[in-house]
């Protein structure tokens, strides 16, 4: 029967699963896999299995019980493998790995950075700071520009908006980078202009946290910063 996977631990972990239910409907019992020194806290896959907000609630419950008691390596939702023999064969083939990735995961957690800025109040300190933007734009507002001033401002403005947010990006990274022991940089969306992954250890969390505070406070209203944390380290597994 196909198996639905939730992490992987070390064997010495205390592996509190007394109270947990696992995916689907019904919810699925949890067990183990064990081979040599790990573990793979597992249950039956639902044949049916999607991303529902019961399913989602369950597989992240697991983490977080997991992650109280110890290290884990957290597997993103909806991994799924053959059966117990194929699991048992992952554990024991890539052992070293794993081992490893437990090791440089201990103590830790990830809090995962995203931070955009207002559009409108971007455009306008452009507009106050670039003289080439502000003469570009009076023109077109008094009729007076050539035909491809409209192109021009946009892409200039374009410009502007990319060079300042990744100076912005670089800043924040810059400055919490200290507290980390490592990120993950993704590709922004929308009007994000960071979305980054830190990995923290417990004794730098509050120094970590602290200082996002700061800076977020330095960054001023026209920045939002949502920081989501502590989460298992799905980033970094």
């Amino acid at each position: 029967m196909a198996v639905y996977i939730y992490s992987i631990t070390g064997k010495q972990h205390p592996l509190r699963l007394d109270g947990l239910i696992g995916v689907g409907e019904p919810p699925a019992g949890l067990r183990t896999v064990t081979a040599g020194p790990l573990c793979a806290v597992v249950s039956d896959a639902p044949e049916d299995l999607r991303p529902k907000r019961r399913d989602v609630i369950a597989h992240q419950e697991v983490q977080e019980r997991l992650m109280a008691d110890g290290t884990v390596l957290p597997m993103r939702f909806g991994l799924i493998a053959e059966n117990d023999e194929a699991v048992l064969a992952a554990l024991e083939q890539n052992a070293a790995d794993y081992t490893d990735r437990l090791q440089a995961l201990e103590g830790c957690s990830e809090y995962h950075l995203k931070a955009s800025q207002d559009e409108d109040a971007l455009l306008r300190q452009i507009l106050r700071e670039s003289d080439v933007a502000r003469e570009l734009n009076a023109e077109i507002r008094g009729g007076t520009a050539a035909p491809d001033a409209s192109l021009r401002l946009g892409e200039l403005v374009a410009q502007e908006v990319q060079a300042r947010q990744e100076a912005l990006a670089a800043g924040v990274v810059e400055a919490l980078r200290p507290f980390a022991r490592t990120l993950e940089s993704s590709q922004p969306t929308g009007s994000d202009f960071l979305n980054v992954s830190f990995l923290v250890t417990e004794d730098r969390e509050e120094s970590f946290l602290t200082t996002e505070l700061s800076v977020a406070h330095q960054m001023g209203d026209d920045v939002v910063f949502r920081l989501n944390g502590p989460l298992p380290p799905y980033s970094f597994v």
